[in-house]
């Protein structure tokens, strides 16, 4: 699968822009803050429905305008697909699949796979436990339609329940009836995607320990631990446990939602003890990782974006990602980078088709 061609219009500082692209390899060079990442975003945007940097949407329109338009044109497994998006200040997005407008955003998830590598992935190492459940969610959600659906209906209940728990200290009352009505849903809901959760990291960690052998040179050990309430015990007797602990805080405190992925080097978190070279290579590895899960479980090669990745890696390692990504098991890719000579270097070693865009405050064109 890849992206054929891209029209954006008013996005972030992109006004005007239609690009067409190789199946291999695409390169946006330039300056930082030309525009290059939020190229990347547009095509990110395409796959998921929303920015991977900007929580509200509203954000994404160039603040000198009052919208934005976002259309790609796929070949996806031998048939063609047209996506556009469009958004208007004060108004509801809108997706549509070959002009075909969707009911619900979640029914596009995992039509386009896409894995994305960005400097701002150090928050998984350096942020707090919700980053690591937002990547374990992200990950399952492009190939399990359930598992999302699960999830939005857990995270309703868990609302719900959290609601009344402040309305029973509020008002002075209890109603146990009433609270097990929402406790009934966490446990459906929530026992299945810690099973999802759990095959899912049993999988990824061979892949990752792999890919960061490869890249280190095999000098470290690493480890993901998954870290969750239900390995104790199963999530009904974990909610009836902490009741009372719920009502004095106020909140649920057990739960799915407090689930964590544990990234270790060595005995030690990464995150006290890894170098800068580490913990990146740390995150490309599992980036890769996720790239591979993905392609066994779709059967389809998703799009690979890598945003400067190379900064603060060494000449080996630097040189072992591009040989990785330039074997066969990979589809397209697209890289910014803002070093031409660089750049050339990528490009040369991974003999690749491919075209180089220069972006220029929001203006992208074909380089020579």
């Amino acid at each position: 699968m890849h992206i054929e061609e891209i029209s954006i219009v008013n996005f972030k500082n992109i006004l005007e822009v239609k690009a067409e692209f190789s199946p291999k390899l695409n390169c946006f060079i330039g300056k930082n803050g030309a525009g290059k990442t939020n190229m990347l975003d547009a095509i990110y945007y395409l796959s998921f429905c929303k920015s991977f940097f900007n929580a509200t949407d509203q954000l994404n329109i160039n603040h000198e305008e009052n919208f934005f338009m976002l259309n790609g044109n796929y070949s996806r497994m031998e048939s063609k697909e047209t996506i556009n998006c469009g958004l208007q200040k004060g108004q509801k997005k809108q997706f549509k699949r070959n002009t075909k407008v969707y009911k619900k955003l979640q029914e596009h998830i995992g039509l386009l796979p896409l894995v994305m590598i960005t400097p701002s992935d150090v928050n998984l190492i350096l942020g707090g436990s919700d980053e690591r459940r937002k990547f374990m969610d992200g990950v399952i959600s492009q190939y399990n339609q359930t598992y999302l659906d699960d999830l939005l209906k857990y995270n309703r209940a868990l609302m719900q329940r959290n609601n009344l728990l402040k309305q029973f200290a509020s008002d002075r009352y209890f109603d146990e009836e009433l609270l097990g009505i929402w406790d009934d849903q966490l446990v459906e809901y929530g026992t299945r995607i810690h099973e999802e959760r759990t095959r899912f990291v049993e999988k990824l960690i061979p892949v990752f320990q792999r890919y960061y052998n490869y890249i280190s040179g095999g000098n470290e050990v690493v480890e993901l631990v998954h870290q969750s309430d239900l390995y104790e015990s199963n999530l009904e007797a974990l909610l009836k446990f902490s009741l009372q602990k719920d009502r004095a805080v106020q909140y649920t405190t057990v739960g799915i939602h407090k689930d964590d992925l544990l990234l270790n080097i060595g005995d030690y978190p990464i995150k006290k003890l890894g170098s800068q070279g580490q913990k990146k290579t740390y995150l490309v590895a599992l980036k890769l990782a996720q790239f591979e899960f993905i392609k066994e479980i779709s059967g389809i090669n998703p799009i690979l974006l890598l945003d400067d990745i190379f900064d603060k890696l060494d000449q080996h390692r630097v040189e072992q990602i591009v040989t990785a990504v330039a074997g066969e098991q990979f589809g397209q890719i697209f890289l910014t980078d803002t070093n031409r000579e660089h750049l050339d270097t990528i490009i040369k070693k991974m003999d690749a088709d491919h075209r180089i865009f220069k972006v220029e405050n929001g203006k992208v064109e074909l380089a020579q």
